[in-house]
């Protein structure tokens, strides 16, 4: 059974539960989890600059589970079954992701919140992680000593246990133009706010829901 942990942010719900449906409507052999912060054994403080609730838990994925498991952020809408990402996996490697190469367009994302520019930004927005591998199994995100660059730099890892997927699997809506996407990710901001309505794939995303809220009511 592969399994997929999805960032959750109280703020918005409804938009790990789009991104759940679109996992699950496509794939066969799939457990879905929300990692809920007050759920977790997470202690860290807040953090002034992180923009979500799932900043740092993301990083708790091998404490939770072993094999292999796929973590991505809420703002996600698959459009392939996610068993073609598993087959990629390669047990050489500790994490396997996406190794965006790019620069924000805007200041801001999605409401209001500063548009932070580092290296290696978006490559832990979806990871494949190998739990069992050695070197994941003491990452400590309550450890306040190692901030967020830290961890969404894999500061861990030597650069060639990082193993690379297509960016097709994380689609930085916006950003990517050639190819079709198989997960679209809507990293500055999606139709679920005002200032993102007509954002590239809005449709999708809107259509998606609308599926999600008839399921609920048969």
């Amino acid at each position: 059974m592969n399994k997929v942990f999805i960032g959750y942010d109280s703020s918005y719900p409804e938009v790990y539960e789009v991104a759940k449906h679109s996992i699950l409507r496509r794939s066969t052999g799939v457990e879905v989890y929300p990692l809920k912060r007050d759920e977790l054994n997470y202690t860290r403080g807040e953090d002034p600059l992180s923009s979500t609730e799932f900043t740092f838990t993301r990083f708790m994925v091998p404490q939770l589970t072993d094999g292999w498991a796929l973590f991505c952020d809420n703002d996600f809408l698959f459009l392939d079954d996610v068993s073609n990402l598993f087959s990629m996996v390669d047990n050489k490697y500790a994490i396997m992701c996406v190794k965006h190469d790019y620069k924000p367009l805007t200041k801001t994302k999605m409401d209001g919140k500063h548009q932070y520019v580092y290296p290696r930004k978006n490559w832990s927005s979806l990871m494949l992680w190998n739990c069992d591998h050695p070197d994941n199994q003491n990452i400590d995100v309550n450890d306040e000593s190692k901030d967020g660059k830290w961890f969404h730099r894999f500061s861990w890892l030597y650069d060639n246990q990082i193993g690379e997927i297509p960016y097709h699997w994380n689609w930085l809506v916006g950003y990517y133009s050639k190819g079709i996407p198989k997960a679209l990710h809507y990293t500055d901001g999606g139709p679920w706010l005002d200032e993102y309505k007509d954002t590239e794939y809005s449709k999708l995303w809107i259509e998606e829901n609308e599926d999600r809220r008839l399921h609920q009511t048969l």
